[in-house]
């Protein structure tokens, strides 16, 4: 099948490039917490990380666009401006098999890269390597139909795999603090995910897919949106008073005010999907804001 150029530029767009912004900010803090504990800072390995990172990401918003056009998923949900995907495949469905295979080439990138910083940071990266290609590759097989499962997911992959993994490429160990540090956005992924899924009940319910809103309702779903968001901001104060983190990682609680209205929005207007847009409005903002603000708290001690 040959590309036009509006096939090439739609193509693009099931990569959801928008969305890739949440990769570099939660690669952030894994930079940060390196470099507080260890001093060093390597560029060119960075680079390295984030390539594998965005292709990772790349993988799955392409595999979930054409596992989403393939169920009939596209032509039943409810699309906001953060959820139900790019519609590229419905205004183009000759484009499905070009989407699977930009999927399986970032995958393959992310793979290639993920070899290459195992055989020069050692096999620590290994598992997680594995655990995120997995979680890649099942996604929207496997997880999405099982509802704490597809809760935890995101946050697992954007969390504790992403941090810790570029934690370890760039520190070469674990730690208590790089740890915490992979909580923080994980939560938060989980709760992108989480009200993000609020639109979309009666479509994924008639394709198979099973989450929190669905199976629990809406406005339990609400109330666990605000415990996670509770709960990072809590690991925040806690990293803090037990001296894993610098004082000055408390400037990343500065968006809590977003939080809590993103929290009363959700409860409000569970059942409003309408009403419902700021506060996934304000949960993007936290998502991005977040994890950058902490790595800068993190690195403040650095640059002092």
């Amino acid at each position: 099948m040959k590309l036009t150029q509006p096939d090439w530029l739609a193509l693009a767009r099931t990569a959801r490039p928008a969305f890739l912004l949440l990769t570099p900010a939660c690669v952030a803090p894994g930079v940060a917490t390196a470099w507080l504990e260890t001093g060093d800072f390597h560029a060119g390995l960075l680079a390295l990380v984030l390539l594998g990172a965005l292709a990772a990401h790349v993988g799955v918003n392409a595999f979930n666009e054409y596992f989403d056009f393939r169920s009939g998923l596209d032509g039943l949900t409810q699309r906001t401006p953060f959820s139900g995907g790019s519609g590229s495949l419905p205004a183009r469905p000759a484009l499905a098999s070009a989407t699977l295979v930009l999927a399986i080439l970032a995958l393959a990138v992310a793979a290639a890269v993920g070899v290459w910083v195992w055989l020069l940071r050692g096999e620590a990266l290994l598992p997680i390597g594995l655990a995120g290609l997995l979680l890649v590759v099942t996604y929207s097989s496997w997880w999405v139909r099982h509802p704490l499962a597809c809760l935890l997911a995101p946050g697992l992959g954007f969390g504790p795999l992403m941090v810790l993994g570029t934690h370890i490429a760039l520190g070469g160990h674990v730690s208590a603090s790089a740890v915490m540090a992979s909580l923080v956005p994980g939560l938060l992924v989980c709760n992108l995910l989480l009200l993000n899924q609020f639109p979309d009940v009666e479509a994924d319910r008639q394709v198979g897919r099973r989450h929190l809103p669905m199976v629990w309702g809406r406005p339990a779903a609400a109330a666990v949106f605000g415990g996670l968001m509770l709960l990072a901001a809590l690991l925040i104060l806690g990293a803090v008073a037990l001296g894993l983190w610098p004082a000055t990682a408390l400037i990343a609680l500065l968006p809590a005010p977003w939080g809590w209205q993103a929290w009363r929005c959700a409860r409000a207007h569970a059942d409003d999907i309408p009403a419902l847009l700021p506060a996934m409005r304000l949960n993007v903002l936290l998502n991005l804001g977040v994890p950058v603000l902490l790595a800068i708290g993190l690195a403040l001690v650095r640059w002092g």
